[in-house]
């Protein structure tokens, strides 16, 4: 397997150890280097376990000059990579779908970065694998950011952690068809029953407004216990899906347009009290002290352990195409108020 990779050629300088934090290996994903002169499914296929085992021994990786073209491609390295593929529900942006689990990367401002997260952990069932590959790479910026949730918790202020272990975090959402994520594109239905039945289901209280808008809340677990390393993970979007790190001017158009109440997203304490902006920032801080950035090349694929590796994404100019795959779905239990631990994912039947 040595053979396969080398270390990442501007690797990022080990994060200064925080209030947490006890003495580990500086993050670093290793790199793969494929030839593209064979077809990028069947050199998935060969080196299929070998990078299986370099995804659990990490939690991510970037493989090079795969010769990605098309998400046709990146559908056909799907099946070779994954057991199953995850169907995304509950975006908060919207997407194109490309094939079942294969989709566009969210519709996002260019000029805005996108703050580190794992991909839908508020939801009771999250992809456990994810593929990022680039079908053109931006002019300028865009690279997408990993962060180890792992050592991320152990950053974080021991009281901090502690609260939200023990209250979880509430996630309110107001669905509206000018910004973000319809309840259309979200639940993948245009019929309100059939909405109603999905959120009873996956424990999440909804209500139509008079305004025909679609209003929700639900709670979760902020840290997980990883399924197969059984890592504590800080693995939630609490900083990203908070008011506070949405840009100023944006905060207030949206606040003035549909109330404070209104906003397409926000989050809270597990017993509904606010997050205040200087606990957001510092999520976010720590965050960006232990991120590594991979930049984006024609063809590349970068595979990211959801339930360990939080990601994000540059500010970019010029157009970007990266087509995100999903799979290997993971059925999370939802937080329980004021419990005293966090249930472990397992994985779905």
């Amino acid at each position: 397997m040595s053979g396969l990779f080398r270390k990442a050629s501007n690797p990022a300088e080990p994060a200064a150890p925080g209030p947490n934090d006890t003495a580990s290996p500086a993050f670093e994903p290793p790199v793969v280097e494929a030839d593209g002169s064979t077809d990028a499914a069947v050199w998935t296929a060969e080196h299929r376990d070998a990078l299986r085992d370099l995804v659990a021994e990490h939690g991510a990786l970037t493989v090079r000059e795969l010769g990605l073209r098309t998400p046709a491609d990146v559908e056909a390295v799907l099946h070779r990579l994954a057991d199953r593929t995850a169907t995304e529900r509950e975006a908060f942006a919207a997407r194109d779908t490309h094939a079942p689990g294969v989709y566009s990367s969210s519709a996002w401002p260019p000029n805005q970065p996108m703050c580190m997260h794992h991909e839908v952990s508020y939801t009771t069932r999250c992809p456990g694998l994810l593929l990022f590959a680039c079908l053109r790479p931006p002019t300028r910026g865009g690279a997408v950011a990993l962060a180890d949730s792992a050592a991320v918790l152990r950053a974080l202020p021991a009281e901090l952690v502690d609260r939200f272990e023990r209250e979880g975090w509430l996630l309110t959402r107001a669905y509206h068809d000018e910004i973000g994520a319809t309840p259309t594109q979200s639940f993948g239905t245009d019929d309100h029953g059939a909405v109603e039945a999905y959120c009873r289901d996956n424990a999440v209280d909804c209500a139509w407004q008079p305004d025909g808008s679609l209003h929700t809340r639900q709670h979760r677990a902020a840290v997980l216990r990883h399924p197969v390393s059984g890592q504590r993970c800080w693995f939630n979007q609490i900083a990203f899906l908070n008011e506070w790190t949405m840009a100023p001017d944006v905060r207030e158009f949206l606040v003035d347009e549909y109330g404070p109440d209104g906003l397409p997203f926000n989050s809270r304490y597990g017993n509904g009290d606010p997050v205040p902006p200087d606990v957001v920032e510092h999520i976010n801080k720590v965050y960006e002290a232990h991120s590594v950035r991979r930049p984006l090349h024609t063809g590349d694929l970068t595979l990211v352990d959801n339930l360990r590796v939080a990601h994000g994404r540059e500010a970019y100019e010029g157009p970007r195409e990266v087509v995100v795959a999903m799979g290997d779905p993971v059925r999370l239990e939802p937080a329980r108020p004021h419990s005293t631990a966090t249930r472990p994912g397992r994985a779905a039947a």
